[in-house]
């Protein structure tokens, strides 16, 4: 590589403007803007509808903000042990890689475990999309979220192999600081979703 062509490429990494990082800010971009979509479409429905919320359908009834209080911990926890993670491989500690990736999917799994029985109780108890403006609206909020959890989980379950031969250092973990961003911005997202949803 030239002189000219390393002084731009420290550069960037100076910045952390890598393309792997400007290109996942892009996409978290437009995805962000797909999830505004439909919190602008229940604020407007919100807005519009003389009752929102069926009596029968009220916060700690069906809808048990207890559950999905210990839900929104369980993803900040991993939110921190992603943290953690990016962290431990940075000065090359593999073994907290794993424990703090591991503890992350962990995390991730029981969120969508949880999530899963709070769907399966609402439907079985006559919470479905069909029922309300409420309704269809929180399946499709929640789904929207729930569908990239699953996303992420099933990334880094692939990602993991990797990870246990210990291919990610110091000096290689973009894939690590990369699915970082887009876990934090799961994390974000789910904590605006359990505020509009369930406690305004």
């Amino acid at each position: 590589m030239s002189d000219t062509g390393s002084a731009h490429a420290a550069q960037r990494e100076s910045f952390g403007a890598t393309p792997g990082k400007i290109g996942m800010w892009l996409f978290l971009a437009s995805d962000a803007m797909g999830f505004m979509g439909l919190i602008i479409a229940y604020m407007v429905l919100r807005i519009a509808s003389p009752v929102w919320i069926p009596e029968q359908w009220q916060p700690d009834g069906a809808l048990a903000i207890g559950l999905t209080a210990v839900m929104t911990f369980i993803l900040i926890c991993s939110s921190m042990t992603m943290v953690l993670a990016l962290a431990a491989v940075r000065r090359d500690d593999q073994k907290g890689l794993v424990r703090y990736l591991g503890l992350t999917l962990l995390g991730g799994l029981t969120f969508l475990g949880l999530q899963v029985y709070e769907w399966t109780h609402l439907i079985h108890s006559g919470f479905t999309a069909p029922s309300s403006n409420y309704a269809a609206t929180f399946f499709s909020l929640t789904g929207f979220h729930g569908a990239h959890v699953t996303s992420g989980v099933i990334y880094l379950l692939i990602l993991f192999p990797s990870i246990l031969k210990g291919k990610f250092s110091s000096t290689n973990h973009s894939p690590i600081e990369l699915y970082g961003l887009f876990w934090h911005f799961v994390d974000l997202v789910w904590i605006i979703l359990f505020t509009i949803i369930y406690l305004i």
